[in-house]
């Protein structure tokens, strides 16, 4: 379901006035920075807003007590062009990147149901990047609903005023359009993540998300390969076919591409887990742990959605997307405990439990990666692990690498993004943990180790030779329960805007 808010630019030289105006908007809204800034009062559109106000905007904030967090929001009633309309003094507090994603998704919680609000954002010498203002408003108005729409429809038109509208600088101008496209883009992004993530499991399958695959690709100048059961089986991919094989609804290896123009700079693969439902197969998951499980899907809805948006961000690597698609359903084709798996490439693994199943299709990407594309770098993306959750909460992923300065790079990414990682250790001494006594590895880790993000990502580190590589545990993160800043309740999208913040960033 599409983000419905639009962004608008107020015209260069306009006030807030003119565009409240021009739009019809029934909110205007003002930045509010913690501490003697006040207000912003210097601003010219708390110039504006005073004029038409019984009193000062200090003293309205010192009557409802407001201190400038982010988040925060004093409510009044103004006359603006001859209408009455709310005042909206929200909070800005440092108006860092995370501040003003908090703040931007204030305000849209507040403006549901108008059909437009008008809000300056923090300027003189420490002005705001629009970006992540814009990013955080748009999310915070996302919606998936099948059936009656909520009660209130999402904000309709948010417009953005900068110090650049009131200046009439050509280049400050195009910076701010720039800063307002990259937020609006970062956060569809997200958006379709979610939505692909959201879908209910009873109709995502793994062909239906090859479809959604092919759609983004038709959209975003990719070219796309899908590769069905006879494939996998002809290509040897035996992880992928395995899980599925419980399934009336047969896997899928979904592959996207992306060419830059000019001469890449250097070619990152990008490997999401796609289960689009998760029974737990013959080792059945309880009722209630299975209730989320259609978001199990969420690093392939990540991969997709990241690659859908490289060509607007103009990114210069080229980019391959691989989802390892399947459901894992139990039934007398079920693959069972003790089975062994032949993956991509020959390497085998035996199965203790059909519950840790996302490593097995993720193998066969990886192995498939490291062989056939020759990439400089792989990155994959799961929720793969209930230990990552426990160690780690619902607001940060795991990250796991040998590579120092990949992990700074991603570690960066998803600070500036808002979507933070911890690095977690590639414990040797666990591997032991993975042995088998009749395959190559086995895909639960045994021996009383524990340990079982660190065991997981010892598994996946065995498909990816030497290639630099990063495995982000997102089984945390990939889901929310409750309304949160920029979050909703259900798929979050997470990973999308620390990617493309790492991919744009080279």
């Amino acid at each position: 379901m599409p983000i419905e808010t639009r962004v608008h630019r107020g015209g260069a030289g306009g006030t807030l006035v003119q565009t409240a105006v021009e739009l019809g908007a029934e909110v205007v809204a003002l930045p509010v920075r913690p501490g003697s800034e006040g207000p912003s009062a210097a601003s010219a559109p708390a110039a504006e807003i005073t004029a038409a106000l019984p009193c000062t905007l200090e003293e309205l904030l010192a009557l409802h007590g407001g201190k400038g967090e982010p988040g925060e929001i004093v409510s009044a009633p103004v006359r603006v062009g001859g209408q009455v309309r709310e005042l909206l003094l929200y909070g800005v507090g440092a108006a860092t990147p995370a501040d003003l994603r908090r703040a931007g998704a204030a305000l849209a919680r507040r403006g549901r149901g108008r059909s437009a609000l008008v809000a300056a954002l923090p300027g003189g010498d420490s002005a705001a990047d629009p970006a992540p203002f814009v990013e955080g408003a748009l999310l915070a108005g996302y919606q998936f609903k099948i059936g009656a729409p909520p009660p209130k429809a999402p904000l309709g038109t948010l417009a953005v005023l900068t110090d650049a509208d009131a200046d009439a600088d050509a280049d400050t101008d195009a910076d701010v359009e720039a800063a307002v496209e990259r937020g609006s883009a970062r956060a569809g992004a997200t958006a379709l993540a979610r939505d692909l993530t959201n879908t209910p499991a009873g109709e995502k399958d793994p062909s239906w998300l090859a479809a959604q695959a092919e759609r983004v690709a038709a959209g975003a100048g990719l070219t796309v390969r899908v590769r069905g059961e006879k494939e996998l089986v002809e290509g040897g991919f035996g992880g992928l076919l395995a899980v599925g094989s419980g399934s009336v609804r047969p896997p899928r290896l979904i592959e996207l591409s992306y060419e830059p123009a000019g001469t890449p700079e250097r070619h990152v693969v990008l490997v999401g887990k796609g289960i689009t439902f998760d029974s737990g197969g013959l080792s059945l998951k309880p009722n209630d742990n299975m209730k989320t499980m259609k978001t199990d899907m969420a690093g392939g809805g990540v991969v997709i959605a990241v690659m859908a948006a490289l060509r607007g961000l103009g990114v210069r690597a080229r980019v391959t997307g691989l989802v390892a698609a399947a459901e894992n359903m139990p039934s007398g084709s079920s693959m069972r405990p003790s089975d062994v798996i032949t993956h991509f490439g020959g390497k085998t693994s035996e199965v203790l439990n059909t519950d840790a199943e996302g490593r097995l299709v993720l193998a066969d990407a990886l192995a498939y990666a490291d062989a056939e594309l020759d990439p400089d770098v792989i990155v994959d993306v799961a929720t793969l692990t209930g230990a990552a959750k426990v160690a780690l909460g619902l607001r940060t992923a795991a990250l796991f690498t040998a590579d120092d300065a990949l992990a700074a790079a991603l570690t960066g990414a998803g600070a500036a993004a808002g979507e933070p990682l911890w690095r977690l250790p590639l414990v040797e001494d666990y591997r032991v943990a993975i042995d088998s006594d009749v395959a190559d590895i086995n895909n639960i880790g045994r021996g009383g180790y524990g340990a079982g993000a660190i065991t997981a990502a010892l598994f996946l580190r065995e498909f990816v030779g030497d290639r630099a590589w990063a495995h982000l545990d997102i089984a945390g993160p990939g889901r929310s329960t409750s309304e949160d800043a920029e979050l909703t309740r259900g798929a979050t999208g997470f990973g999308a805007r620390l990617l493309l913040d790492w991919l744009t960033a080279a």
